[in-house]
């Protein structure tokens, strides 16, 4: 029979649950009537990397790719098979929406489990995960970036369930009553890692650390000689899943693309599209190999994504409050510190991983990656919380607890309202970087609708794909650079892809050429004629070619 603490803490995880639901589903449809969720170019083209999984005139796993890791596109694909779900993105949201559900719980369950003593969690334990799921759930630029296809909210829920799967494994190692339970705490902690590395490549540093802290706890433990045994079997299995997803990606890279580093070092890798995007004046971004530069626009990056003025410097100084308070006086909590694992991930990418990140107060004075800072969030929800339930436990009067509660709400509170008035800083991101690429889509999406339903086409897809996605055109219908058998190095002369580039008039009836793209450099031009050109400000104008021997009457 369950204790009525744990009737009652399922029932806070339901109602949470359904809280979070609503404001998800709510947040959806808002920027959904508003044709808001497909502003990231990057969401358009995780939708249509699931979909060509079985759209395409060479249908498979080939089609996921190597830079992106493939478990978001591959829960993708049921929600895609539906053409409505696809050109509208609401295929590719379903998933992320789901995450977002189940990180708000996790935050909460990590921050309940922490602080409970004993088998019944106390008042101020469980305001104390409210305030935790409040920060986390009601954060504008999560709410944002849950109701579009990008990857953020799905790691973040698998981060978040990996540290609460671990927690509890910290404590059932040091419980004799529940030390029999950490090797089953410590599998799903792998699980939750193995999946947080096929979403995201924080997974595979967050691995390395949970690998570490792991072994420290178990050759730490004292339990008896079958336990430990048993700690010790469970440990090896969880290091072995863990492991296994990156190995299994180096292996696709190895086997199709004859490179297991080619998401790290090839032609679409962060490194190679900066050194193909840089300007001449500026040959590095700010903060590379640059390790203090790196890691305060990181960390300005994941202030502005809780407030957007000046005052969220006290964010960031609870945040360090909450942690030295762990390292001095609740030292039971050190696998919070785990929070932190993004700061020398991403410190280190931007450093080192030529990936750039441009902030609005700081030059170049533009957004770009500012999502980045999104992932310190989960630490922000709990330091901060935590900063109020320690400095209520100094006090006994119960007015003081209820104004140190409420001071915490209010900040969150006031700041969220603030970032609502300016726009979350993630939504101005998408808005601003996408107003031209998605006005040249729309306008090219309009001009395919007027062509034959039945024609096909020859386009590269990687910049623009969402011109046929609105267009409602099957990828089927489009010969592109998915068609290319990878492992043929540099060009494949049996490949689909590099037929067509080559005659043309055997396999299409229209071909769509972007100035400076591959088509446009290596389509033969002999047969074909110019149909039309478009041109949009701040994008590479874009020709519609026909086969020269159709008659008009095809036109």
């Amino acid at each position: 029979m369950k204790s009525r603490s744990t009737d009652d803490g399922n029932s806070e995880i339901f109602l949470l649950a359904q809280l979070a639901s609503c404001v998800s589903v709510f947040s959806f449809l808002v920027y959904l009537r508003h044709n808001e969720i497909l502003l990231y170019g990057d969401a358009i083209a995780h939708i249509n990397i699931a979909r060509r999984i079985f759209d395409s005139r060479t249908p498979g796993l080939l089609q996921l790719g190597t830079v992106w890791l493939p478990l978001p596109h591959l829960l993708m694909v049921p929600f895609l098979v539906s053409n409505w779900l696809w050109q509208t993105g609401i295929g590719g949201s379903i998933p992320s929406m789901i995450a977002y559900i189940l990180g708000v719980v996790g935050i909460f369950r990590l921050v309940r489990g922490a602080l409970t003593e004993g088998a019944v969690a106390g008042l101020g334990a469980r305001l104390a995960a409210w305030g935790a799921a409040i920060i986390y759930g009601a954060n504008p630029n999560l709410i944002y970036i849950q109701a579009t296809a990008m990857t953020e909210s799905l790691y973040l829920a698998l981060f978040v369930w990996a540290l609460v799967y671990f927690m509890e494994f910290t404590r059932a190692v040091g419980d004799s009553d529940r030390s029999r339970k950490a090797s089953s705490l410590l599998l799903k902690c792998g699980w939750c890692v193995a999946g947080a590395c096929l979403t995201r490549y924080d997974g595979w540093f967050l691995g390395g650390v949970l690998f570490v802290a792991a072994l420290a706890v178990v050759f730490r433990a004292r339990t008896s000689s079958d336990l430990s045994r048993g700690l010790k079997i469970s440990f090896v299995k969880f290091a072995l899943i863990m492991a296994a997803m990156p190995v299994l990606w180096l292996a696709y890279n190895a086997i199709v693309y004859r490179n297991a580093l080619e998401f790290a070092n090839g032609p679409y890798s962060a490194k190679a599209i900066e050194q193909k995007t840089a300007a001449p004046e500026m040959p590095g971004h700010p903060g590379s190999d640059d390790l203090p530069v790196a890691a305060s626009y990181f960390l300005k990056a994941a202030e502005l994504t809780v407030l957007p003025n000046n005052w969220h410097r006290i964010w960031l100084l609870l945040l360090i409050a909450g942690t030295v308070a762990i390292l001095v006086s609740q030292r039971q909590l050190w696998a919070l510190l785990l929070l932190w694992t993004p700061l020398p991930f991403y410190v280190l990418s931007v450093a080192y991983g030529g990936v750039p990140m441009f902030l609005p107060p700081w030059w170049p004075f533009s957004i770009y990656n500012a999502r980045y800072g999104l992932q310190l969030l989960p630490a922000f929800a709990v330091f901060i919380p935590l900063c109020g339930y320690f400095a209520a436990r100094i006090f006994p009067d119960l007015k003081i607890k209820v104004a140190i509660a409420f001071s915490v709400l209010l900040l969150a509170g006031t700041s969220y309202a603030l970032a609502w008035r300016n726009q979350p800083i993630l939504f101005r991101e998408a808005w601003i970087n996408s107003r031209s690429k998605n006005a040249i889509e729309e306008q090219l999406a309009s001009l395919l609708e007027h062509l034959p339903h039945d024609s096909n086409y020859l386009m590269y897809l990687g910049s623009h794909v969402g011109a046929m996605e609105h267009a409602g055109i099957p990828l089927s219908h489009v010969i592109n650079e998915g068609n290319h058998r990878p492992w043929e190095k540099p060009r494949d002369p049996n490949g689909l892809w590099e037929k067509a580039l080559a005659n043309p008039e055997q396999y299409v009836q229209y071909v769509i050429a972007f100035k400076g793209d591959d088509v446009d450099a290596q389509v033969n031009k002999k047969p074909l004629a110019s149909f039309l050109i478009l041109h949009v400000e701040g994008q590479p104008p874009v020709t519609i070619y026909r086969i020269a021997s159709q008659s008009r009457d095809q036109m």
